[in-house]
């Protein structure tokens, strides 16, 4: 196994130990939600409204939707798609960076510290410049601050059959 392919199979396995410690959180914490996102009604949804491009979006990475969990879990994949921002480690940096520009809360700190902690040990060809990430994450915050956006409060299951551009409009998001 190559190191990019081994560095990539154990950021998996710490990923999925992380959710799975979230998960046995939020549940002793009774903060478990009823699922919210229906992969197949977003499917069916036309093309270019925003449930439509979350299905797409989970379609294309090979994601299932969060079915548990606190609503805020649920609702991540959804940032994702209002935000452009990818699923990779340093994509998943700027989304906790977006999000804690939008509203401050100490995991967002946390997550982006064990994101951060992943790409400094990438192995060397993957690794990015320090000032690319500085300035990337940098960028998601201010995003983040100028949007008008509150990740507590976001009810995307009443924006599914709106379009995209509406939508991300509506959280003056644009586009990246």
């Amino acid at each position: 196994m190559s190191s990019a392919k081994a560095f990539s199979h154990a950021s998996t396995l710490k990923v999925n130990r992380f959710l799975k410690a979230l998960d046995w959180t939020t549940t002793r914490l009774g903060l478990n939600a009823p699922p919210i996102v229906e992969l197949a009604y977003l499917r069916s949804l036309p093309v270019g409204t925003f449930g439509r491009a979350w299905a797409n979006h989970l379609d294309t990475q090979g994601l299932q939707p969060f079915t548990g969990g606190s609503r805020r879990q649920q609702l991540h994949d959804g940032v994702h798609v209002l935000t452009g921002y990818g699923t990779d480690p340093l994509g998943e940096a700027e989304v906790q960076a977006f999000l804690l520009g939008a509203k401050f809360h100490p995991i967002h700190l946390i997550l982006m510290a064990g994101l951060l902690r992943s790409l400094n040990r990438s192995p060397q060809p993957h690794r990015i410049l320090r000032s690319n990430v500085r300035s990337r994450l940098q960028a998601a915050y201010q995003r983040g601050q100028q949007a008008q956006f509150d990740p507590d409060t976001w009810q995307p299951e009443t924006l599914w059959e709106q379009s995209l551009s509406a939508v991300t409009a509506q959280f003056g998001l644009g586009l990246n």
